[in-house]
């Protein structure tokens, strides 16, 4: 396994359980934490593309309740723009890595303790 970056922010639940684990598998990552660097739109369009943009939407954050966004009815790619104004409006952890296998990036969103053992042993 190689290149393992976990993107959230350092106070998230989730990020933190994801960093123990790979931690705990005695496994190198990078973390990026998304208060203190920028979200970049290719990287977004990305990650989309791989996991589709209703996956990737936090509904159950504050920052989605504090926009108001339950009310109102949005496309996509509105939904893709708010997400990259607002960071915190993506599911936590975003984990990508690479399987030694395979030069292909790989994506994790959420934290599910049976996928990362699945992913990293």
């Amino acid at each position: 396994m190689e290149a393992i970056t976990i993107y959230g922010i350092k106070t998230c639940g989730s990020v933190q359980k994801a960093r123990k684990y790979l931690e705990s598998k005695n496994l190198s990552y990078e973390f990026v934490d998304w208060k203190t660097a920028p979200l970049d739109s290719r990287f977004l369009e990305w990650l989309v593309g791989e996991i589709g943009v209703e996956v990737l939407l936090n509904t159950k954050g504050a920052t989605y309740k504090k926009l108001g966004l339950k009310e109102r009815t949005l496309n996509p790619e509105q939904k893709q723009q708010l997400m990259l104004g607002y960071p915190l409006l993506i599911k936590r952890p975003v984990i990508t890595y690479k399987p030694s296998s395979t030069s292909t990036l790989r994506v994790i969103v959420g934290f599910d303790e049976s996928c990362l053992a699945e992913v990293f042993g």
